[in-house]
C-alpha cells in the first residue's frame, strides 16, 4: 500500500474512532492536575489503568502534591503504590520527579520533550501523554494498544514492538490536531474491541481499513 493509502486509512480510522468514541479522555482520573497525570503514568508501567486509579486515591491522600512527595518517606510510598508492581523502582522515581519538579520547576510540571525526559522515570510516552493532555501540544502516546493496533492498520509490521518506531510512523499518518484524542480512542478500542488476544474482527468498525483483519 503507497504512503497516500496507508494515509488515507488512517483519516477514515481516525473518523471512525471518533464517532465510536466522542468523549476521547484519559482513562487516568487525574482531575485535571498535571502532577497528578504524571505520577499516574509512571505507575501505569506494567500495570491496568484500573488498579493505578485505585491506588491513586490513598497515595494522593497522604501525598497531594510534588512537595509532598519530595520529602516523603521512600518505604510508604512503597507500601502504597505496591500494588502497581515494579513499586521500588517506581517509589524512587516518583520522589526523585517530585524533588525535581519542586527544586528546578517551582512545583510546575514542565511543558517541553527535553525537561519532561529529564525526570526520573519519564520517557516519551509519559512526555507525549503530559504534553497532549496538559498543554495541547500534539503527540503520539506509544502504549500497547496503540502499537498493537497501528501495527493491525499497517503502520508497521505487527511484530515490531519499538515505541520509538511506533511513534515516528503514527505521527507520520496521524494529523497532529487528531494525535491526542486519536491514542486515547486506541485504548477504548483495545479494551472493548481490538484485544491482544482475541480481537474481535467480526464485529470491528475498523475492518474496511485493517490490514490484519482482512489477512484472516
Amino acid at each position: 500500500m503507497s504512503g497516500v493509502d496507508m494515509r488515507a486509512n488512517f483519516a477514515r480510522a481516525v473518523e471512525i474512532l471518533r464517532g465510536l468514541y466522542p468523549d476521547a479522555e484519559c482513562s487516568l482520573r487525574y482531575e485535571g492536575d498535571p502532577w497528578r497525570l504524571l505520577v499516574m503514568a509512571r505507575l501505569s508501567a506494567q500495570c491496568t489503568d484500573a488498579r493505578v486509579n485505585v491506588v491513586a486515591e490513598p497515595l494522593f491522600l497522604r501525598f497531594p502534591n510534588a512537595a509532598a512527595m519530595a520529602c516523603g518517606d521512600i518505604e510508604e510510598i512503597e507500601s502504597i503504590v505496591r500494588p502497581c508492581g515494579l513499586y521500588r523502582i517506581k517509589a524512587r522515581d516518583l520522589r526523585a520527579m517530585s524533588e525535581m519538579i519542586v527544586g528546578a520547576y517551582g512545583g510546575e510540571v514542565p511543558r517541553t520533550m527535553e525537561e519532561l525526559l529529564a525526570l526520573p522515570g519519564v520517557g516519551r510516552k509519559i512526555a507525549n501523554l503530559i504534553l497532549g493532555d496538559v498543554y495541547g501540544i500534539p503527540g503520539v502516546v506509544t502504549d500497547t494498544h496503540c502499537i498493537r493496533i497501528c501495527g493491525r492498520l499497517g503502520a508497521y509490521d505487527e511484530d515490531m514492538k519499538d515505541p520509538a518506531r511506533a511513534e515516528r510512523a503514527v505521527a507520520a499518518l496521524v494529523e497532529p490536531c487528531e494525535q491526542t484524542d486519536f491514542c486515547h480512542r486506541l485504548v477504548m478500542f483495545g479494551r472493548d474491541v481490538c484485544t491482544a488476544r482475541s480481537p474481535r474482527c467480526g464485529d470491528c468498525a475498523l475492518f474496511s481499513v485493517c490490514r490484519h483483519a482482512k489477512s484472516r
